[in-house]
């Protein structure tokens, strides 16, 4: 919601009438997701 409202500034009547695949579509392209291998590192150096 929050992205929705205040990054692409959009009221909230056309917040909640978008599907989640128009706000990723709003948001741009997708980044892509981690490796096995990176998320193993990341897990390392924060155990907690």
């Amino acid at each position: 919601m929050t992205i929705g409202l205040n990054r692409l500034l959009w009221p909230p009547a056309a917040f909640w009438a978008a599907t989640p695949r128009e706000i990723a579509a709003a948001l741009g392209p997708r980044r892509q997701a981690l490796s096995r291998g990176d998320l193993d590192r990341l897990l390392a150096a924060h155990p907690d």
